[in-house]
């Protein structure tokens, strides 16, 4: 029938009677007369400064809370920022909370959530905190990239590495990462028909890099594709226009062409183009057999010009030195004489001169 109630130094009581509120208790013992068992004490802790109650607000209205608590209404486009001691505790979402300072020493700040984009001078700590992320979505451009944001569809900005953070439930945010560095797109297996209708299949390195951030996502679904796309309708236009020698004599015309009508299709959509190339060249089984057998005919025909040119040059030699013999006499006889040195290099040789010439003297030869 007769109730204790002690409550401690750091705790203060919450009193009901028949499940109203009707006050509370500070620190001490407290006697109840409770036949019917109409009254119940709860006691909560002031060291833990956040009062957590199913009935907050009737607490609230009752006005007993003034000279104890920090009591914040967040509306629906508000938040707060919460700091226990000078050291940053959470975020709170819209609704009703009450904070003890007796025994702490709480501050809170309220921030207008309609700009959507959140921004704090204790930005990194608060992104930490346990309860940011019910109220924060927080997202990380890395470095090489910029993030383009979008807020309900429409652009909002275009950011740079570095972390961001959001708040929920007030639009609908995207923030998509961009990378600015240079990449490399493999056109491969292009099967074209020469302006000879010749089938080529030709393998393509494009090098390129976004330049413009916001256009390579709202111009086109995938710019990456749309660049794939345009190479391959630029490449079939360059060679259908050629035939296959002239193709193969000038591909560095065709390159830059190539290059130069890439460039003027993407630029809409953000890109820059760094390099383009033409990596691989193939040539169906038959052509291949064929440029082949043509390639040897020239090389045997060059061949063979070279070895008439190197034959006449020989002859036209030989008909000098023999003029040159026949008007010198003496010239001639050195030439017998080498001839005879190099027979007795290798052979026993006899020789009987006379007075009119090598020729019509010799002897014997053995």
């Amino acid at each position: 029938m007769i109730k204790l109630i002690k409550i401690r130094d750091f705790e203060i009581g919450l009193l009901f009677r028949d499940g109203e509120f009707r006050g509370l208790l500070d620190a001490g013992r407290h006697w109840f007369v409770d036949p019917l068992g109409r009254v119940r004490v709860e006691i909560v802790s002031q060291r833990a400064p956040w009062l957590v109650h199913e009935q907050l607000d009737v607490i609230v209205k009752a006005g007993v809370l003034r000279d104890r608590a920090q009591v914040v209404d967040l509306k629906d486009h508000e938040r707060a920022l919460v700091w226990v001691d000078r050291r940053f505790s959470h975020v709170l979402p819209p609704g009703l909370f009450a904070y003890w300072t007796t025994h702490r020493e709480v501050e809170i700040e309220i921030v207008d959530a309609r700009a959507v984009r959140f921004m704090h001078p204790e930005f990194s700590v608060i992104v930490k905190a346990a309860m940011t992320p019910q109220v924060l979505e927080v997202h990380t451009v890395p470095a090489g990239f910029v993030g383009v944001w979008f807020r309900d569809g429409s652009f909002g900005e275009t950011l740079p590495p570095g972390r961001y953070a959001f708040w929920r439930n007030v639009a609908d945010v995207r923030l998509v990462p961009i990378d600015l560095r240079e990449q490399i797109v493999d056109v491969a297996g292009q099967e074209i028909m020469s302006a000879d209708k010749v089938t080529l299949r030709l393998n393509a390195l494009v090098t390129f890099k976004v330049a413009d951030a916001r256009l390579s996502l709202t111009v086109v679904e995938d710019a990456r594709q749309a660049l794939y796309r345009e190479t391959q309708l630029v490449l079939r236009a360059l060679v259908g226009a050629r035939e296959l020698d002239a193709f193969l004599a000038d591909k560095d015309s065709v390159v830059q062409e190539l290059e130069a009508g890439i460039r003027r299709r993407v630029g809409a959509f953000g890109l820059e183009i760094v390099t383009v190339g033409i990596r691989d060249i193939i040539l169906p089984g038959e052509m291949k057999e064929l440029m082949n057998k043509v390639t040897e005919a020239k090389k045997a025909a060059e061949a063979n010009l070279i070895v008439r040119r190197e034959e006449t040059a020989a002859m036209r030699s030989q008909a000098n030195t023999a003029k040159l013999l026949q008007d010198n006499p003496t010239l001639m006889r050195l030439r017998e004489l080498e001839v005879l040195e190099k027979v007795a290099a290798n052979a026993k040789l006899n020789v009987v001169l006379g007075e009119k010439g090598l020729t019509e003297r010799i002897v014997n030869v053995l």
